[in-house]
Order: structure tokens, then C-alpha cells, then sequence
């Protein structure tokens, strides 16, 4: 799951940054208002955490932009400005939530998978079941017949984008925005092996699923 992190204090950015991603987030962290506008404009994600004392503006300010996207997504507002009147300006902005800084992490993350499951109950089929793989949407928990399969979180990121639309082509450019943020540094055959090493957990466990690549374009995932 992609989310936006904007936050200008380095030490508790890089903190919130780094704890997310092992929680199994993918991160993209910017410190301003105007570099997160590029973000927002140039992807897709499932949630933004935003604080407001940004150097060049109040934070609320990119909501209006947020709501301006296909799929808006859900936003907590971190910030020590916790007066009453403060988080109700957060809230009529347009915000799904207020969480205000100092803040324990995993209340933080609590209330993000909270956001997430509401943002993702309309989904009209809640699983998918492609070959011997059960996939939830909401909490992209895997089973393959009936037993839990644990995948490291890039590749937990490309099943869910690939068994969101099994059976059909997958850009290679959409899988490398759901898998890696801005700030990942990524070499040039990362995706491949990342898919590599998904399709061989797959077959281990019996998974009754194909995963292979169309040259040039991208990679599809159907039943066996």
C-alpha cells in the first residue's frame, strides 16, 4: 500500500518513514507543501499522512488538490496544533482524521489500517480466489489452500496489484509505482527479480497460478 508521508521534521519523518515501511507500507516522503502537489499529481495513493506547519504553507492546503484526483484518498493530519478550533479546521478541510503530535506509532497505525478498511469496503468482492490463492483486498492476506503464505513486502505489493486484475496485462509501469516510492533507490532489474522470486513461493506452495511477462509491456497473473 503506497501512501504520501508529508512532514518536514527529519527526525521524526525518517523515523515515521522508516517504521511504516516495516509495517509493510510503501512510503513516499516529501518535507513541503509544493513537492507534495507534484506528488499527488503524479501518483496514485492509499492514504496520506499530513502535517500542517510545512515551510512554505499550512498542509490543509493540499487537500483541495487530493480531492481534485480519480480515487481521493483518506488523510490524518499529524500536528502539535491540537486546540479544539485547529482540529476542527483539519476536519471541515476535508480530513478523515487528526492526530495530535506527540503521538505513539502504533495508534498511528491503527487508526491508518482503520481508514484504509473504510476506504476499502466497496469493494464489490472483498477476496479474490485466483488458482489456490485466496487474496483479501483489504488486508492483502494470503492463503493458498486454506494455509496463510507470508510474502516480504514488495512482493505482497505485486500480488496486489496483479491478482487485482488476473488474467490481464499489468504495465510494468504501474507495478514499479506500487512497489517502490520516489525515494527508493532502485536499480534496473529490481522488478524482475522481486517477480522472480514471487513466482517461486507461489510454485512452492502449490499455488496453481502462472505468472509470466509480455515483453515490453508487462506482467499477468492467471490461474494454472
Amino acid at each position: 500500500m503506497r501512501i504520501l508521508l508529508v512532514e518536514d521534521e527529519p527526525e521524526l519523518g525518517i523515523s515515521l518513514a522508516l517504521r511504516l515501511s516495516k509495517d509493510g507500507f510503501t512510503v513516499d516522503h516529501f518535507t513541503s507543501l509544493a513537492s507534495s502537489v507534484e506528488a499527488v499529481l503524479g501518483a496514485e495513493y492509499r492514504a496520506v499522512l499530513l502535517d500542517r506547519r510545512l515551510p512554505d504553507g499550512d498542509g490543509l492546503s493540499l487537500l483541495p488538490i487530493l480531492r481534485t484526483r480519480p480515487s481521493p484518498p483518506p488523510v490524518i493530519v499529524l500536528s502539535a496544533l491540537g486546540d479544539i478550533p485547529d482540529r476542527i479546521a483539519g476536519l471541515d478541510a476535508g480530513a478523515e482524521d487528526y492526530l495530535i503530535k506527540p503521538f505513539a506509532f502504533d495508534e498511528l497505525v491503527a487508526r491508518l489500517r482503520v481508514l484504509l478498511r473504510r476506504s476499502g469496503s466497496s469493494d464489490a468482492v472483498p477476496c479474490v480466489t485466483v488458482g489456490q490463492v485466496e487474496f483479501d483486498l483489504r488486508t492483502r492476506e494470503t492463503k493458498v489452500s486454506g494455509k496463510f503464505l507470508l510474502l516480504p513486502r514488495r512482493e505482497l505489493a505485486i500480488m496486489d496489484a496483479l491478482i487485482r486484475r488476473a488474467g490481464r496485462v499489468v504495465m510494468r509501469e504501474h507495478l514499479q509505482d506500487q512497489v517502490y516510492g520516489f525515494n527508493d533507490d532502485v536499480s534496473s532489474n529490481a522488478l524482475e527479480a522481486h517477480i522472480s522470486r514471487l513466482r517461486k513461493r507461489l510454485s512452492d506452495a502449490g499455488a496453481g497460478i502462472v505468472l509470466h511477462g509480455v515483453r515490453g509491456v508487462g506482467y499477468m497473473l492467471r490461474a494454472a
